[in-house]
């Protein structure tokens, strides 16, 4: 069993930056790859970004790139998601999520673990 949790989140205003982190509790964490996504509400579950279990490879939504990072730290048994040029249309619940698998993608199905959320809300 994988449990996540996730922190950073805050209210911020737009142009400005956050950085979420994600602690994983499990042995092999380099084993897993590991996804941000995101609830506004009144809306779907959205994929934000992915990374591998090295972190050699990256993968972002169209909406993100070039604004926020994934990065993650195996021997901290963290990931996260550095958040810049932030905007009101970002504002939503930010999820943590783990695959057993060395790569995953933007399909929620593909993660087995999830986080139970951090509230990141940024004002106009």
């Amino acid at each position: 069993q994988v449990q996540l949790v996730e922190s950073g989140g805050g209210l911020v205003q737009a142009g400005g930056s956050l950085r979420l982190s994600c602690a994983a509790s499990v042995r092999t964490f380099s084993s897993y790859a590991m996804g941000w996504f995101r609830q506004a509400p009144g809306k779907e579950r959205e994929f934000v970004a992915a990374i591998s279990w090295s972190g050699g490879l990256t993968y972002y939504a169209g909406s993100v790139k070039g604004r926020f990072t994934i990065s993650r730290d195996n021997a901290k048994n963290a990931v996260y998601l550095q958040m810049n040029t932030l905007k009101p249309d970002d504002t939503a619940a930010y999820y943590c999520a783990a695959a057993r698998s060395l790569a995953a993608g933007r399909d929620a199905y593909q993660y087995d673990y999830w986080g139970q959320g951090t509230q990141v809300t940024v004002s106009s």
